[in-house]
């Protein structure tokens, strides 16, 4: 039975072993709240591509923020000619540099990551909705002059309906709770968490039968998070580490 196989990688790899390989390790670095939202949502940004790349990529991150993120982004001023060194694929240090920007922003209004999610969380009670919330804050903050493109790669417009693997992610790690993931959101259930979806997990589900459409969008996120529910509708993206699991066993 797939639900028994599933659960089985599921207490294989949902462990602390988990954490070292994966960017989640980096808001088990810290424990303050505010340290720990910081850098999780950086990681999330850069969480794409060569695993290894990325990950040195944030480590260099931590070092630029001199291991306090919070403090960091309270003193950060987008004037100053600082170089970040953080060019990574599409983004360059410029991007970086306005995300810090609206960061310190936000945190300056008395405001925190979680008050912006949780505030467009609120207006229709709807995880996507809250993405593009989360989205137009950023956009409605930005100076296009000090940009690329690539500012809109690490932050990627909901409206189009792509699967936001990334932010899935993100949410995975801030509203569940075991030992991988921390749980210090509690304004949205869990249950409605959607499955951080990329091409090798839409790979490994279509093998599986779990995901019919061919496209790795919007559409196709909502499909296998719905297939995952019939196994636990409490918990469905739990099965994110069962999809891991099963692709490394199976050299998927």
């Amino acid at each position: 039975m797939l639900k028994t196989k599933l659960d089985y990688y599921i207490e294989k790899y949902e462990t602390k072993d988990f954490i070292k390989d994966d960017p989640v390790q980096f808001i088990h670095k810290f424990t303050n709240k505010n340290d720990i939202e910081i850098i999780g949502f950086i990681a999330s940004l850069y969480a794409y591509g060569k695993r290894e790349v990325f990950i040195s990529k944030l480590n260099h991150i931590v070092n630029v923020m001199k291991n306090k993120p919070f403090e960091y982004i309270k003193s950060f001023d987008v004037k100053d000619n600082n170089v970040l060194n953080c060019d990574y694929r599409f983004s360059k240090d410029c991007d970086l540099k306005e995300v810090f920007k609206i960061l310190n922003m936000l945190y300056k209004e008395n405001e925190s990551l979680e008050s912006l999610f949780k505030y467009s969380y609120n207006q229709k009670k709807e995880i996507w909705n809250m993405f593009q919330g989360v989205a137009d804050y950023f956009y409605s903050k930005v100076n296009e002059k000090n940009i690329t493109s690539g500012f809109y790669h690490l932050l990627p417009n909901p409206e189009k309906k792509s699967a936001l693997k990334r932010m899935n992610m993100l949410m995975r790690w801030f509203v569940r709770k075991s030992e991988v993931d921390i749980g210090i959101w509690n304004f949205i259930d869990k249950s409605e968490l959607l499955i951080p979806l990329d091409t090798h997990v839409a790979k490994i589900s279509r093998s599986l039968g779990l995901l019919k459409r061919n496209d790795n969008g919007y559409n196709s996120v909502i499909e296998l998070t719905n297939n995952l529910k019939q196994f636990d509708p409490k918990d469905p993206v739990k099965y994110d580490f069962a999809l891991f699991g099963y692709g490394v066993n199976n050299n998927i």
